[in-house]
């Protein structure tokens, strides 16, 4: 029997617990902001060919290439090539790209002109609404470059 009494406390304590609720609306509303990404274009060159003789006009053997930059654009030495041997075959293939200048004065924004250039407008916030009443949620839709987005959350906890 007295290894029965401390089983009959554990039978008959109270059970204490804290529970927490929550509940929370929220409107959220987005206006998106204009802007441009700009991507500049690089200079490069590059030359390969058997059969063929080459110059730049002044040295025989020359590959050309690119040189000193300016504002961002390198000097460009072009070749001439031509056949090493009358009757053989022969491949050659150049090509050059040049870059994009870079800016040197610009004013708040504008965008230096490179060749890769992607531009998005504002949105405009033309008939975009939301409200909570009593948890109640409503949104009314924006003109383009706009978000409305609302929530309802509730939380029961239990420690």
């Amino acid at each position: 029997m007295k290894r029965l009494i401390p089983f009959l406390f554990l039978l008959s304590a109270p059970a204490y617990a804290d529970i927490t609720s929550s509940i929370s609306s929220s409107v959220q509303l987005e206006v998106a902001a204009p802007g441009t990404t700009a991507d500049r274009i690089g200079n490069s060159y590059s030359v390969s060919g058997t059969g063929v003789t080459t110059t730049d006009g002044t040295t025989a053997g020359s590959v050309g290439g690119l040189g000193a930059s300016t504002a961002g654009v390198s000097a460009y030495t072009p070749i001439t090539a031509s056949q090493l041997t009358d009757g053989e075959s022969f491949n050659y293939t150049v090509s050059h790209t040049t870059g994009d200048t870079i800016a040197t004065s610009l004013t708040v924004g504008e965008v230096s002109p490179f060749g890769d250039l992607t531009s998005t407008s504002g949105g405009t916030a033309t008939n975009l609404a939301g409200t909570v009443d009593n948890h109640v949620i409503t949104l009314t839709a924006g003109s383009a470059g706009t978000t409305a987005t609302g929530s309802y959350v509730t939380t029961v906890t239990v420690d």
